[in-house]
């Protein structure tokens, strides 16, 4: 059919201002007076939100809950955003065992709804002791769709043996309908017990194929595909990462790459707790997944690119995230961390305080990153972009007058099916209907608008550009399935897949910047895509840029439109630290430094040749043992770079646990942090680990990095808080010497004097030695 534009074309304005509505919610479960008192404020002082919803600080879900984790996010049709997490206790001596969700008008301010089940819609195919993890929170034509966990079948007498279910609504808080029964079955491991078939992920592809990704350390992350019904896998999963690495996989796609992303290291250690985020990318939803260096996130020397790790400040244990775009453009990363000095629950004990934090997610060459590689943020932050800056009220798009007619009809309509509640309804007369506003918008603009047509002879366009041939429009057309964007006669046209019901809400995102425009149909808007198409104009758009709507043939329904400047992306990332001059060099030419000094008996090394030859044994610092040789000496004063050469053949592929070797930074056998190469299962990974000493009790873990070669260059960056005292030590590796990779930060309190040195051990068999090139101290460039 041939679409046929309204000459008159007029502007959708930009004007300062935004919406923020009442909301309404259920009340969260009482937190304990003394629990809420320690965090620093009261229960109701925590409940009151920000004057102005321009800024926000971490963590989000302060207000109503001590621990809210593994996030997951979804704009619902009635404009709100609905947080979704894992079955942990909400507060101090609440109760385990379900979901919560809660919601938000500008993502800054977020108050509780309540939870997932309940007796009468809890699924029966579930175990009475299983738990409900990880949510992972879809719209998919017409109805949401939750993927979650399930910890524990009912047909089967074995424990945890862990599987995905799926359940749908009509609205984001619900009534939720399981589907009856496992989208995959548990999968029995090779060694007895079960895979982790855990943390759930959905990602739709312009194909119109629905994967499922799943999976944890024990076994790694899969994807399946998934059924018309979304509700059943079909066919044989794909493995896209090793075992013994990663788990909570998010997939989006973004200019012709998939990006996989999934969190490593033991998510709840308290406050040695090290998980991260790290990502690799592919052409093809099914992988192979390589970081930026082409090492691969399904190999034996697992490879994967930071996206976020703890920067020694407050949070640590940062990861299990959800991604999602304001209506700016601009991306944002939801996880879960861990403060380091109120790590636990009070009640029940041994469990984690894992509140959500919000962090901008920037793409540099590339690649995604959190906060430019800054990590994750304390403090007041600007907030995401989450209303219109023309006065529109983008859940009632019809009120107010900011929308002017041209032709047709503009009116509201109710969604009654549906969570949209008021919506707005272009009716064309004869053959159109246009909608436009008289105040310019900035050359760079970014439109948004959930759009569906109910006749299959409708189309709905979006014009960005001046009146005549200037103007790009981007057109959704239901006879002929296609997205088109255009100027005149150049046109992009891409496929809308047939199983994508246009008659439902979809998103549709127009923006333009640097005088292109890109064009995205999304189901859920959370990184998936139905169709996207990306034009450059042969004629500039002007610096002021004119936006129309317009339906033609037929109805085109509009909800939660805004029309704002497009986000500034950041481009590049924060200085990393630099390696100065040598102020001392330990070249193993010859009998050793007399600095130096065993902690414990000295191990059976050979000094000669340029080389220290340390032969692994079993022995270790970790735990209360506390019968490794360690190699110290006194650290220097002020700031400094500790530095080492060493040569582990570890091999590939088999189980040599836990042999290791690398740099040691030692206040005591039970309070150190220790960085080097490890066999951890079948993987070969960097850890740089903390055990400490807190509460009466000796705790060990790390964050894991990657990946690691025979021979491995080390770093510590030491420096001093100026405020406090405190040192931090933040790691970097490298395979070649030249290339260096930075990953986390541990912390070390200001009253310690720690030695410094290396170490290694974990394991006799097979027989190997750990060869030292070198040990150097430099000053912080």
């Amino acid at each position: 059919m041939e679409i046929r534009f309204v000459a008159a074309l007029a502007t959708l304005a930009l004007v300062a201002g935004t919406v923020a509505l009442p909301g309404t919610g259920g009340a969260p479960p009482a937190a304990a007076a003394s629990d809420r008192t320690a965090a620093g404020s009261t229960a109701a002082d925590q409940a009151t939100p920000p004057p102005s919803g321009t800024t926000y600080t971490n963590p989000v879900t302060d207000p109503f809950s001590d621990t809210y984790a593994d996030p997951a996010v979804i704009r619902g049709k009635d404009g709100w955003w609905y947080l979704y997490a894992t079955s942990d206790p909400l507060v101090s001596g609440g109760p385990f065992g379900n979901m919560h969700v809660a919601k938000s008008r500008d993502l800054a301010t977020w108050e509780y709804v309540g939870t997932i089940f309940d007796g009468e819609n809890r699924p029966a195919w579930a175990a009475e002791a299983s738990y409900f993890w990880a949510p992972d929170i879809r719209y998919v034509n017409g109805q949401y769709v939750m993927y979650y966990t399930v910890t524990d079948t009912a047909a089967n007498p074995d424990a945890w043996d862990y599987t995905i279910g799926v359940a749908t609504a009509p609205t984001p808080t619900g009534p939720w309908t399981d589907s009856g029964g496992p989208v995959l079955d548990p999968r029995p491991a090779p060694g007895g017990g079960y895979l982790n078939t855990i943390d759930p992920a959905l990602f739709a592809d312009d194909d119109g194929s629905r994967y499922l990704y799943f999976g944890g350390f024990n076994g790694g992350i899969w994807v399946t595909e998934l059924d018309e019904t979304g509700t059943r896998a079909v066919g044989e999963p794909t493995r896209v990462t090793v075992a013994d690495r990663y788990e909570g996989a998010f997939v989006v796609k973004r200019d012709g790459w998939y990006y996989l992303m999934g969190s490593s290291a033991n998510c709840c250690s308290g406050p040695v707790t090290g998980y991260s985020v790290y990502t690799g990318r592919s052409r093809s939803p099914l992988g192979p997944f390589t970081d930026h260096e082409g090492v691969g996130m399904n190999e034996s020397r697992v490879g994967g690119t930071l996206v976020v790790a703890q920067n020694g400040n407050r949070w640590i244990g940062v990861g299990h995230h959800a991604v999602f775009s304001d209506v700016s453009g601009q991306d944002w990363m939801l996880y879960h961390g861990i403060d380091r000095d109120n790590a636990w629950l009070n009640q029940p004990g041994g469990v984690n305080r894992r509140p959500t934090l919000l962090d901008r997610l920037d793409w540099i060459d590339g690649w995604p990153v959190v906060n430019a590689g800054a990590g994750p943020s304390e403090g007041a932050q600007t907030a995401p972009v989450a209303a219109s800056e023309l006065g529109i009220v983008s859940a009632d798009p019809t009120s107010g007058h900011a929308l002017r007619r041209v032709t047709g009809t503009l009116a509201r309509g109710a969604d009654d099916a549906g969570d949209a509640g008021a919506i707005a309804r272009l009716v064309p007369d004869r053959r159109h209907a246009a909608v436009v506003q008289t105040t310019p918008a900035p050359r760079d603009v970014r439109v948004e608008t959930d759009v569906r047509l109910p006749d299959a002879e409708g189309s709905f366009t979006v014009t960005v550009g001046s009146p005549g041939s200037a103007g790009v429009s981007v057109r959704l057309d239901a006879r002929e399935r296609e997205l088109v964007v255009g100027q005149g006669r150049q046109q992009v046209r891409t496929t809308v897949p047939a199983n994508t019901d246009l008659t439902s809400w979809h998103v549709l995102s127009v923006e333009a910047r640097d005088g292109v425009v890109a064009a995205r149909l999304s189901s859920s808007g959370l990184g998936d895509v139905d169709a996207e198409a990306r034009f450059e104009p042969r004629t500039p758009l002007p610096r002021k840029a004119p936006v129309r709507l317009t339906a033609d043939g037929a109805e085109a329904q509009l909800d939660n439109l805004t029309v704002v400047t497009a986000h500034d992306p950041v481009t590049e990332r924060v200085a990393e630290p630099q390696a100065g001059a040598v102020t001392f060099a330990e070249e193993f030419d010859g009998a050793l430094d007399e600095g130096w000094r065993w902690q414990h008996p000295p191990a059976a090394v050979d000094v000669a040749n340029g080389a220290l030859t340390w032969p692994l044994t079993g022995h270790d610092l970790v735990g209360t043992r506390n019968d490794a040789p360690v190699l110290l000496r006194d650290a220097p004063d002020g700031d400094y770079v500790l530095e080492a050469t060493v040569r582990l053949p570890l091999g590939e592929a088999t189980v040599r646990n836990f042999q290791q070797a690398g740099l040691l930074v030692h206040a005591g056998d039970d309070d150190f942090l220790r960085l080097g190469s490890v066999a951890i299962g079948r993987t070969r990974q960097v850890e740089f680990g903390k055990e400490l000493t807190a509460d009466g009790a000796v705790r060990f873990g790390g964050f894991v990095s990657g990946p690691v070669a025979d021979t491995m260059h080390l770093r510590l960056f030491h420096t001093t808080d100026p405020a406090t005292g405190e040192h931090r030590y933040r790691s970097a590796t490298s395979r070649d010497g030249d290339t260096w990779r930075f990953g986390a930060t541990w912390t070390l309190p200001a009253d310690t004097d720690p030695a410094i040195g290396i170490y290694a051990g974990g394991g006799a068999s097979p027989a190997v030695s750990a060869v030292f090139e070198n040990v150097l101290i430099r000053d912080l460039g």
